[in-house]
């Protein structure tokens, strides 16, 4: 087996798929900064792992922690909307600056296998269907309709209204806020060190995890958390636009067995869409958390966030054929579990 350097390996979702790696038989190297947006107490990594603190934007610290790796499994990342336009120097420094540096050192010890913590915001909106124009990808949506309650983006070509549809790896970018921005330019990062090293990095384009060990309602949470914690509190939880958006709710488990499963992964740069394949709406998937948990109906407000998307449902054909990898975990069952598991203080 191989040993494996995980980077954020005590967040959410790298905590799981450190346990996933350890169970398959590999050794796990942990490198976490604790950064506070994930962490309120010090970071600790799942038993059978060795922790290292340290802040990925640190060469020697980088360098040190590669000694005797093989694989490296990259979930470090400042992820979320965040809080405002004064997060812009931080996502960019932890999220691409980081990736930068990791990349460098990785051609300097000779490390050519990276499995990338990528994200579905990398489309922007998802696939659409104009019935006069065919596929079309809408422009960003306006303020003043949004402020209206017209939610459902039009044709950009006629202004009809649009199918929604399922997003291929091989779709466009466009990434619509900050932190998509900077999943694109690690992408961009991986892709490059990969054509000049030689190397194979399979990029996973992770749709919206939730499970156990979510931290807790901050700016950076999901939105599962954010709803999870209003009904803690006796809430109901706060449904934005009208509750039709469509989302792929994949469970972190699946996402750990992914991050396993794409070790395999051949030479070159390879995305892929890792989902559940049973997408739902974020007012459906509010409404069976809500059941589940015993507590209040959730309040569809109307509101809306400029950053946010309509619609974005992947097509997760490519990660089966080729990694072998299949959701195992339905949203209802997932949420069932969910509205009870421990949070993240």
């Amino acid at each position: 087996m191989t040993h494996i350097l995980v980077t954020g390996g005590a967040g959410f979702i790298g905590s799981h798929v450190t346990a996933a790696l350890l169970a398959a038989g590999h050794d796990v190297t942990v490198l976490d900064c604790g950064h506070p947006a994930a962490h309120r107490t010090p970071p600790q990594a799942p038993p059978g792992a060795v922790l290292r603190r340290a802040d990925l934007r640190d060469p020697a610290a980088v360098r040190d922690a590669l000694r005797g790796v093989g694989a490296v499994v990259h979930q470090a990342a400042l992820v979320g909307l965040g809080a405002g336009p004064q997060d812009l120097p931080e996502y960019v420094a932890c999220n691409d600056l980081g990736t930068a540096v990791l990349l460098a050192a990785m051609a300097e010890a000779e490390v050519k296998r990276l499995v990338l913590a990528s994200s579905m915001v990398v489309y922007g909106e998802g696939a659409y269907h104009c019935a006069q124009h065919g596929p079309v990808r809408p422009a960003p949506r306006d303020p003043a309709d949004l402020a209206a309650g017209r939610f459902e983006p039009g044709c950009p070509h006629c202004a009809a209204p649009l199918s929604p549809g399922l997003v291929g790896e091989d779709a466009p970018v466009d990434p619509r806020n900050v932190y998509a921005a900077t999943k694109v330019a690690q992408e961009h990062l991986a892709a490059s060190w990969a054509r000049e090293s030689g190397a194979a990095v399979a990029a996973l384009r992770y749709h919206n995890v939730y499970g156990p060990r979510m931290p807790r309602d901050t700016p950076y949470s999901g939105v599962a958390a954010i709803f999870r914690s209003a009904l803690e509190q006796g809430r109901p939880p706060q449904v934005y636009e009208d509750g039709g958006q469509r989302r792929d709710f994949v469970h972190v488990d699946d996402v750990a067995a992914a991050n396993v499963a794409a070790l395999r992964a051949g030479a070159g740069f390879r995305a892929y869409n890792i989902a559940s394949g049973s997408p739902v709406t974020v007012g459906e998937m509010a409404g069976l958390l809500a059941d589940a948990f015993g507590g209040p109906r959730p309040r569809t407000t109307g509101e809306f966030r400029l950053g946010d998307v309509r619609h974005v449902v992947a097509a997760p054909a490519r990660a089966a054929a080729e990694l072998g990898f299949r959701a195992a975990v339905t949203p209802a069952d997932g949420l069932r579990e969910f509205a009870c598991a421990p949070l993240r203080a």
